[in-house]
């Protein structure tokens, strides 16, 4: 199984994004999955023009030719696509939105009915494959993520990929080291990575796993004096 995993973190490796994807992935290999990891930051990309010329005059190709043609390579052969990306303002971060808004040449322009709902057909050599979401925030309540799940379901639909559900981590810069809070988060990072066996094995990913992920560290009302303290408010 070929498994595309698109990181949309401004720090890449080095963040909480980075840092919980890390055992997701582990946890893929296990399952023998095949991992590509690919960053959407620092790709030459400029924004989508919205000038449809791939679905005109060059079918399939985007007239601007740049760093976007492997990734749509890559993703043409997945079988699971996983994106990763902390919440920022509400949503995704914007280099993975403009990495997402040059899929456009997988499809075609014309549309078809799926589900009773207008969307555009995947071009013949795109595999219709999976998608899934790896995510973190800093704020503790889960309906954080709630508008971010949203608009990923839609991408997937629009991509014609089945979701497979949502690795989400509330308070995550809490797994800094600098932090020092002691917090045995062990199970946190074992079910982490059992989330990505489980991923690639079954085809989904159990609830009890991933409500371990999103587990309670430490209180609210810590994590509140934690932040007042951090940029220096009393």
């Amino acid at each position: 199984m070929k498994v595309l995993v698109i990181n949309g973190s401004p720090r890449k490796n080095r963040g909480s994004t980075g840092g919980i994807l890390s055992h997701f992935v582990e946890g893929m290999k296990e399952a023998h999955a095949e991992i590509d990891v690919i960053f959407s930051e620092g790709l030459d990309l400029g924004d989508c023009r919205g000038c449809f010329n791939c679905w005109t005059s060059t079918p399939g190709k985007c007239i601007q030719d740049d760093e976007m043609v492997p990734v749509l390579e890559k993703i043409d052969n997945a079988d699971i696509v996983v994106i990763a990306t902390p919440v920022y303002v509400d949503g995704m971060t914007g280099s993975l939105k403009t990495l997402l808004d040059w899929t456009i040449p997988l499809l075609h322009g014309a549309f078809e009915l799926r589900d009773d709902h207008c969307r555009h057909a995947l071009r013949e050599h795109v595999k219709p494959g999976k998608f899934a979401l790896v995510s973190v925030c800093g704020f503790t309540e889960m309906d954080n993520f709630d508008p971010l799940i949203t608009h990923v379901k839609a991408i997937s639909k629009n991509m014609n990929r089945e979701f497979l559900g949502s690795v989400l981590r509330p308070y995550a810069w809490i797994f800094d080291p600098a932090q020092k809070q002691g917090a045995d988060i062990g199970d946190i990072l074992d079910a982490v990575k059992e989330a990505g066996r489980q991923l690639v094995s079954n085809g989904k990913m159990d609830q009890a796993t991933l409500a371990t992920i999103a587990r309670e560290i430490i209180p609210r009302d810590q994590v509140i004096q934690l932040m007042q303290q951090s940029f220096g408010e009393k």
